[in-house]
């Protein structure tokens, strides 16, 4: 071969040889990973510990970087920032801690719009999008827990974001922090549509055992923004958090060409005695779900709020939604157990969270998906 072909094969040799190992490397993309949702559930379940400044590392997949640590917000809510070798930046957003006013954040389970306003102090208003429907409404205690957290979440990413270090990011939270991952995601997923952020940024979500988070509008809206494989709700069959809050679903919660919706009108077309009797059937099956959830507005609204008002002073009351209809969100990952998962983690009434902690999902991760 002449000098100078040889010269040209080594050139393209070399020029390649970094694209190909960049090709190589695993980077941000669609679809549930179960080894990066396994690094990000340990990095979640680190919240709060030491992880010895920008020193610490880990990951298989990946390198994480300690970035950035909140102090605690609102009802004892906590978020850190990580920092990922393919320019990806991890939101990881602690759950319940056993302090009385985290638990009251789980209570205070009425909802209000999933768009809004929620008057902190008299000096301090939080405005949100986190669904263009309408109809979309979201867990009061946890919009609350995002309207403390926001503020400083979008002031960390828009830095990271400005210096050119962050293109995508990662939201992750488990129990607690998996239900404002959702409420985390939306909201920055319409900050960035709307071009409050200093450029766009690409927003993938994993929420592990992960309450309800709003009503159906609301998980129509989040799954629609996140489509294409970009938001997973991982839970343990055999975990009760992702059953709650209780739902209760009234003839004002369907859509309006829903029957249901007027059925009334189309009874009272039917001759007599057929539409006396099934209008009075009908108005009895109206009557005991609207009733419920007006229970469940007063008891886990309105007076729950008392008790996060003396924990938050300046908190006003928000105007509640009138839905009680909470529906699951997200591609749904189900960890399934087994008769030798009961044997490790039988079920124990004096263990109420014997299924819902990092060992039983990390079990039942590598049963399902291996090493």
């Amino acid at each position: 071969m002449p000098m100078n072909s040889r010269l040209i094969v080594l050139i393209l040799f070399f020029g390649f040889l970094p694209l190909a190992c960049m090709a190589q490397t695993p980077s941000f993309k669609q679809g549930f990973d179960a080894a990066e949702y396994e690094d990000l559930l340990r990095i979640n379940f680190m919240i709060g510990k030491d992880t010895s400044l920008n020193n610490f590392t880990m990951g298989r997949q990946h390198t994480y970087r300690f970035r950035h640590r909140s102090r605690e917000l609102g009802l004892k809510n906590l978020f850190e920032i990580w920092l990922r070798d393919d320019n990806t930046a991890v939101l990881s957003i602690r759950g319940t801690v056993p302090h009385a006013s985290s638990w009251l954040e789980n209570f205070y389970s009425a909802m209000v719009p999933a768009s809004g306003t929620i008057k902190i102090s008299p000096d301090t208003v939080f405005n949100y999008k986190l669904s263009e429907d309408p109809k979309a409404a979201v867990h009061a205690g946890w919009a609350v827990g995002l309207a403390h957290m926001a503020p400083f979440m979008t002031a960390e990413l828009s830095g990271l974001i400005t210096s050119g270090k962050v293109s995508n990011l990662i939201v992750v939270g488990h129990s607690q922090g998996g239900a404002l991952a959702f409420l985390a995601s939306s909201y920055l997923y319409y900050l960035s549509a709307d071009k409050k952020l200093p450029s766009k940024i690409n927003i993938k979500t994993y929420c592990s055992a992960a309450p309800k988070p709003g009503n159906l509008y609301y998980a129509y809206d989040f799954d629609h923004i996140m489509r294409n494989g970009m938001a997973f709700t991982v839970v343990n069959a055999a975990d009760w958090v992702p059953e709650s809050p209780a739902t209760e679903q009234t003839f004002g919660d369907i859509n309006p060409v829903n029957p249901f919706y007027n059925a009334h009108t189309l009874l009272g077309k039917q001759k007599w005695p057929a539409n006396w009797y099934l209008n009075s059937v009908y108005k009895k099956l109206k009557k005991s779900p609207n009733k419920s959830m007006r229970r469940y507005e007063k008891y886990f609204g309105h007076k729950i709020f008392t008790l996060v008002h003396e924990n938050l002073p300046g908190l006003q009351e928000p105007d509640y939604a009138g839905t009680f209809n909470y529906m699951r969100a997200g591609i749904p990952i189900v960890l399934m157990p087994d008769s030798a998962y009961y044997k490790k983690y039988p079920n124990d009434q004096s263990n109420v969270f014997i299924h819902h902690m990092l060992e039983p999902y990390l079990h039942l991760l590598k049963k399902d998906y291996g090493n």
